[in-house]
């Protein structure tokens, strides 16, 4: 049975100031208008969509922002941590409000929230050099479309895309539906500019490597605000051909199958963009006018002709024994993947009317573990959670691969019996904690792309073992007073 983590406890706050001058510091260096304190704008800005389920009930139990504050300028977000630095006052930066895993949660009394989301000018497009720059607050689609005007594209495609910012993506090290053929955000960041603790700016040139010393780059991608706020990004471009694009889906008996044709694609050589095998389950939700019990394989070669072809061929040769299914049928499924706010309004809805919902925790193995990981997690949940018999759905599935391995996208949906304010404990916490500790156990990482946040921290220094100590000095060297998102990444006793 595992030992569930305690939910992140709230704190006092270390500031000098009480809420009121927090407020009026703030008013004094940014003005009235780009600083809130609405009440019901506070009471939302408390949490992110972990408590989603709460938050559509109106109820917000941890502490409650001072202020929420948009700067408009690189020097207004300097002089904001310059100001929270010298009273310590805790600070939790956002963008684009799409975070997963409680790391825009406020754990510390009176916290500012920065919401860079107002700076959202694209500042260039570069097709010889094939980078765009982007300030932090640029939604991904609307920096997508433009690029699309000049047969570029960034590759980059998360469910996210038509909320999802710039610096929110760069800051929680964001992957895409296309990744096995463009990379992680990671992979895509060629320079940026990030403001650190007391004010500092740094800028990171663009060029297209370097081998002077460590790469800087990877102190900010993926520092969920604990360390610095991201407000410019620049990102490297591709040509967008969708004339060229195939799709592919076939239906597999078993699960690890499955997984091992992935592998064979991918240890041979081969790309192709999306590269996807779903269990049953999670079929089940996608593909039920299809798939009939079975796990699904999702496929698409994409890129100039001859290598979508080659690819093409390569996964016909690969799943040549399963059955194939009507290419348009994935077609149109990939086409209505993303979620805009339309769906997230639905969601709330469907909450409210049915005391249902769904939740994911993704994680990553080797792929000598994939298959071991997916029976280990199932085993567990179905034996072990003491509300198995409310769940409605539980899967999986492998949705980014690698030379070495692959993720897996745990799925699970379940009908709620209890007040809404402990479905968070009763459901939540103890499904994502047997999905990580399976990860860990078999030597696999306990997030792949959403960010630690504020419920994985437990496991953050099992997560990095000896590592653990690179990143404490990170947090003490670059936020000495504990200001930045204190609780997330790293447990808050250390924040």
């Amino acid at each position: 049975m595992t030992t569930l983590p305690a939910p992140t406890p709230s704190t006092a706050s270390a500031a000098d100031l009480d809420r009121s001058e927090i407020v009026a510091g703030l008013v004094e260096l940014l003005g009235s208008a780009k600083v809130s304190v609405d009440e019901q704008e506070l009471r939302e800005a408390s949490v992110d969509r972990f408590r989603k389920y709460t938050a559509v009930h109106g109820i917000f139990d941890g502490p409650i922002p001072a202020a929420v504050v948009r700067p408009s300028s690189t020097e207004e977000v300097a002089a904001v941590l310059a100001f929270a630095d010298r009273h310590r006052v805790n600070v939790v930066p956002r963008t684009g409000r799409t975070a997963t895993e409680g790391g825009l949660e406020t754990v510390v009394e009176d916290t500012i929230v920065l919401d860079a989301s107002t700076m959202d000018a694209i500042l260039a497009v570069d097709p010889v050099n094939m980078m765009a720059t982007a300030q932090c607050g640029v939604p991904l689609q609307r920096l997508e479309d433009a690029l699309r005007e000049q047969g570029l594209t960034t590759g980059h495609s998360p469910q996210s895309k038509p909320l999802a910012q710039m610096g929110g993506l760069v800051a929680t090290r964001s992957i895409g539906q296309l990744s096995t053929l463009y990379g992680g955000i990671e992979d895509m960041v060629v320079g940026l500019e990030a403001v650190f603790p007391g004010g500092a700016i740094s800028r990171i040139k663009n060029v297209p490597r370097r081998a002077a010393g460590p790469d800087i780059r990877h102190v900010v991608i993926g520092n969920e605000g604990a360390l610095c706020v991201i407000t410019e990004v620049t990102v490297k471009v591709f040509k967008f051909q969708p004339e060229h694009n195939r799709y592919y889906g076939y239906l597999v008996d078993d699960f690890g199958t499955a997984v091992a044709g992935l592998r064979t694609l991918i240890t041979d050589g081969y790309r192709p963009s999306v590269c996807r095998a779903y269990s049953p389950e999670d079929a089940n939700q996608h593909f039920a006018h299809f798939s009939r019990g079975k796990n699904v394989v999702v496929l698409v070669a994409e890129g100039p002709e001859g290598i979508a072809r080659a690819t093409g061929e390569a996964i016909e040769a690969t799943f040549a024994a399963a059955e194939a299914v009507d290419p348009k049928l994935i077609e149109d499924w990939f086409d209505n993947l993303n979620w805009g706010q339309d769906k997230i309004d639905a969601e709330k809805r469907s909450m409210l009317d049915t005391s249902h919902l769904g939740y994911t925790t993704e994680v990553s193995v080797d792929w000598s573990q994939a298959a071991p990981l997916y029976d280990a997690v199932l085993h567990r949940i179905r034996t072990e959670f003491p509300r198995v018999d409310d769940l409605t759905m539980l899967g999986a599935h492998s949705s980014h691969s690698y030379q070495t391995g692959t993720n897996l996208y745990f799925v699970y949906d379940y009908n709620i019996d209890c007040p809404p304010e402990r479905e968070i404990t009763e459901y939540h916490i103890p499904l994502n904690a047997i999905i990580v500790e399976e990860a860990l156990r078999l030597g696999g990482s306990m997030v792949h792309h959403h960010g630690i946040g504020k419920y994985r921290t437990p496991w953050t220094r099992v997560e990095h073992g000896t590592a653990y100590r690179m990143l404490e000095v990170l947090k003490r060297g670059f936020d000495p007073n504990g200001i930045m998102n204190a609780g997330t990444i790293f447990p808050l006793e250390n924040a």
